[in-house]
C-alpha cells in the first residue's frame, strides 16, 4: 500500500478513486498566480472555497441587491442569498454526476464577489460611465485577483478563475464544474425571481404556463428538483439538461422578462438607483483624494475612473445611499 503522509494528499486520492473521468481533480490543477506551499489539509479547491468564503467582498453580497430594490419583507433575496442557493444547486449537480463538488462551491461562492449596489441597475450604470465598460463576471475576476486581501488577492486556482470568469457570458469554462455554475445561476435566479414576484405580488403561480407546471411541476421547489435531475440525466461530457427541461427554462426566462424584470412594481426605482450610481462615479472620478487608501494606490497604478469604479462597484446598497447623501444631500440644520 502507498503511504499519503497528509490529509490533502488523501482527499486527493480519493478524488483519483472515486470521480469521473470528466471530473477536475484538485492534484492536476493549472496553479495559481504565484505560487505557494500547499496546505497539509485541504485540497487547492478546498483553500480556494474558505478564502471566498472568508472575503470581505463575499460578507458584502447580504446587503446588495438581488431583483428587488429596498424591499419591506424580511424573506426577499439578496446577492448572498442567491449565492448560497446557486452553490447548494450546483453541488448536488456536481455530487451525482461524481464531479469535483469543492471546485463547484468555490466556482459557486465566487462568481458574483464584483457584482455592484443596486443589482443590474448598478451594473448598467458602471457600464454606461466606466471606459470600457463594466460587467460583473469580469469584475468578480478583479475583486479575487487584484482588490481583496488590501490589494493582495485571494490567490486563486486557474479553475476557480475560469469558472468565475465564465459564469455569464463568452466561452463556456475549461471545467465541467464551471459550466455546472453557469446553469445552476440560471435556474437559481429564474426560480427565486419567481418566488418573489410571487411574494411580491407582482405574479401568480397559476400565471406560469400550464404546459411549463406538466412538465416541472408547481412551486420552486419542483421546478428546481426537476431542473437539477434532467441535467444529472443528460450530462455526459459537457453539461445540459433534456429538450423538454431546456424549451421551460428558456420559456420561463421570457415570461420573467416580460411579466417581472421589466415591472415597474419590480424596477421603477432603478432610474434613481442608476443615476446615483453615475454620479458617485463622477464625484470620485474626478475626486480621487477622497478614496479609502488601497483604491488611492489603484489610481496611482492604474487611473482615477479604474479606482473610481472599483470603489462603487464594491459598495453595498446602503453604503451607496449613505456616500450620495454625504456627499450631495445638505445636512439638517437641527441634527
Amino acid at each position: 500500500m502507498i503511504f499519503i503522509s497528509t490529509i490533502r494528499e488523501r482527499a486527493q486520492q480519493r478524488e483519483r478513486d472515486t470521480l469521473s473521468k470528466y471530473a477536475a481533480l484538485s492534484a492536476e490543477s493549472k496553479g495559481r498566480l504565484y505560487d505557494e506551499e500547499p496546505c497539509p489539509v485541504r485540497t487547492p479547491f478546498q483553500r480556494d472555497r474558505d478564502r471566498i468564503l472568508h472575503s470581505n467582498a463575499f460578507r458584502r453580497l447580504k446587503d446588495k441587491t438581488q431583483v428587488f430594490l429596498a424591499p419591506s419583507g424580511d424573506h426577499y433575496r439578496t446577492r448572498l442569498t442567491h449565492t448560497l442557493e446557486v452553490s447548494q444547486i450546483s453541488r448536488t449537480i456536481a455530487r451525482g454526476l461524481d464531479l469535483n463538488e469543492d471546485l463547484t462551491e468555490a466556482i459557486a461562492l465566487g462568481h458574483d464577489l464584483g457584482h455592484t449596489p443596486f443589482g443590474h441597475a448598478g451594473e448598467r450604470a458602471l457600464n454606461s460611465v466606466f471606459p470600457g465598460g463594466f460587467a460583473h463576471y469580469e469584475q468578480s475576476l478583479r475583486v479575487a485577483d487584484v482588490l481583496e486581501r488590501s490589494g493582495q488577492g485571494l490567490n486563486l486556482t486557474y479553475e476557480v478563475r475560469d469558472g468565475i470568469l465564465c459564469h455569464t457570458k463568452g466561452k463556456p469554462a475549461d471545467t465541467l464544474e464551471g459550466r455546472i455554475v453557469k446553469l445552476s445561476d440560471k435556474i437559481a435566479y429564474i426560480n427565486h425571481d419567481i418566488d418573489d414576484a410571487i411574494r411580491a405580488g407582482v405574479i401568480e403561480e397559476s400565471d406560469i404556463h400550464i404546459g411549463i407546471r406538466t412538465v416541472l411541476g408547481s412551486g420552486k421547489a419542483e421546478r428546481i428538483n426537476s431542473f437539477v435531475i434532467s441535467v444529472i440525466e443528460n450530462t455526459t461530457d459537457d453539461v445540459r439538461m433534456g429538450e423538454k427541461e431546456q424549451k421551460c427554462l428558456d420559456e420561463l426566462n421570457e415570461f420573467m422578462f416580460a411579466n417581472v424584470y421589466t415591472n415597474p412594481v419590480c424596477k421603477g426605482e432603478e432610474s434613481k438607483a442608476m443615476a446615483l450610481v453615475c454620479a458617485l462615479y463622477e464625484h470620485y472620478a474626478a475626486h480621487p483624494d477622497e478614496l479609502p487608501e488601497i483604491f488611492s494606490q489603484i489610481c496611482r497604478r492604474e487611473g482615477a475612473q479604474r479606482a473610481a469604479c472599483d470603489y462603487i462597484a464594491g459598495m453595498t446598497d446602503h453604503f451607496a445611499l449613505k456616500a450620495y447623501n454625504d456627499l450631495f444631500v445638505p445636512r439638517m440644520w437641527n441634527e
